[in-house]
């Protein structure tokens, strides 16, 4: 028999397809899905999607077939959101559609691609993949006669942008990560046009993906560093609870293959956090009582999270897996090879639009003069490259391209 915390109810403050806020451009109503569902299959229709498949998630793909990409992990972060919503009794095609849309926005090259370009960016308001991720959803996607973008869910798209917390105080100033250079750009232009209401959280289901997102890149970058060989087992070790896990590996399965070992751990380490988050999500709504999406949003605090003893867990195998794995010397000379792409591309398309694909050439020539939006339209452009398309038009233009092995 299904154990009851699985069991596919609808929680009172799940958010409800047939009472969404609905979409920027009225559509008729689908006979076979539901609004969420639509947006899910949007998604995974558009060419944005597509293009994560080669875009770096920690390992330019380079190294192997067998590392994650932005696709798959992706992939990964909506199967451990649908987990999550469907424990919690809430509506498990939103949070798996925030999920798989979460990442559209990152460059080529993962993060050594988007700090390029932010500062790159920086005399033009810098850049910003969250907000990217917008410019996609609602701009850039280019497949329906009546509208630009995908044209998804008010809860979606507030999911998309607030799925790490509001984004403005009480008193309407931005939150620490935004302080100093404010808001960018495109949420506050978007928002002027349809409110997505920054100073609130996002409702319970996009604070799940969020929470998958975490679950699915911590356990799986341990994954893909120990089957690279970047770090060890006897490195692991130093997180006290990873040393546990190993241990109980090695207890009930003595001499276990690399291999095996190393998903058994990972396994583990996965079902430990969704179980957590599942208990200490269930605390939370029964000690706040919320019966609604609009209470879910107006909390003060996350209603989907870790309890304080996973939280630490959390918290240690982030700092172990940026010490040991994201600052290794091989991983940071690949990432600062990838970021010169990018910081030569720029340039060149800025002082010379015309070599862009026609269509790109075309809106260049539209802009005129205008150097911020040249700017915009350049970054555009950069950001939506895979990470193999980026080093081949670094080949075309300039005969060559960085060593990214």
């Amino acid at each position: 028999m299904q154990s009851s915390a699985y069991l596919r109810l609808r929680a009172p403050l799940a958010a409800d397809p047939a009472r969404s806020r609905g979409r920027l451009v009225a559509e008729p109503a689908s006979p076979s899905r539901s609004e969420f569902q639509r947006d899910r299959d949007r998604i995974i229709h558009c060419s944005a999607f597509r293009r994560l498949a080669h875009k770096t998630q920690v390992f330019i793909p380079h190294d192997g077939d067998h590392y994650r990409t932005r696709l798959t992990h992706s992939l990964e972060v909506a199967q451990i959101a649908r987990a999550l919503a469907r424990a919690l009794g809430l509506d498990d095609d939103l949070a798996e559609a925030i999920a798989l849309a979460h990442d559209l926005g990152h460059t080529p090259f993962g993060h050594a691609g988007e700090d390029a370009l932010d500062d790159v960016m920086r005399p033009y308001g810098g850049f910003d993949h969250n907000a990217q991720t917008l410019r996609i959803v609602t701009k850039l996607e280019r497949r329906y006669a009546a509208f630009n973008g995908l044209n998804l869910t008010f809860e979606t798209l507030e999911g998309l942008v607030k799925h790490n917390g509001p984004l403005l105080q009480p008193d309407g100033s931005p939150v620490a990560r935004y302080s100093k250079r404010g808001l960018p750009a495109a949420l506050i232009e978007y928002n002027a046009i349809s409110n997505l209401e920054l100073g609130l959280f996002a409702g319970a289901e996009a604070q799940a993906a969020a929470l998958a997102d975490d679950i699915a890149y911590n356990a799986h970058d341990i994954d893909d560093g120990l089957r690279a060989g970047m770090i060890s087992i006897g490195d692991i070790a130093a997180v006290d609870y990873l040393r546990a896990l190993g241990d109980a590996v090695e207890a009930l399965h003595p001499g276990l293959e690399a291999s095996r070992f190393i998903h058994e751990l990972v396994r583990r380490l996965i079902t430990h956090f969704i179980e957590d988050a599942i208990a200490e999500s269930q605390r939370r709504i029964a000690e706040t009582k919320v019966s609604s999406v609009e209470e879910v949003r107006a909390l003060k605090a996350p209603l989907i999270g870790f309890s304080p003893a996973t939280a630490a867990i959390e918290r240690d195998v982030k700092a172990f897996l940026f010490e040991h794995l994201y600052r290794h010397p091989r991983l940071i000379r690949v990432r600062d090879q990838a970021a010169l792409i990018i910081r030569n591309l720029f340039p060149h398309f800025m002082k010379s639009p015309r070599s862009m694909p026609v269509e790109w050439a075309q809106a260049a020539e539209g802009i005129g003069a205008d150097e911020g939006r040249r700017a915009r339209l350049v970054c555009d452009y950069i950001a939506g490259m895979t990470d193999r398309y980026a080093a081949s038009e670094h080949r075309r233009i300039f005969g060559d391209a960085p060593d990214l092995r």
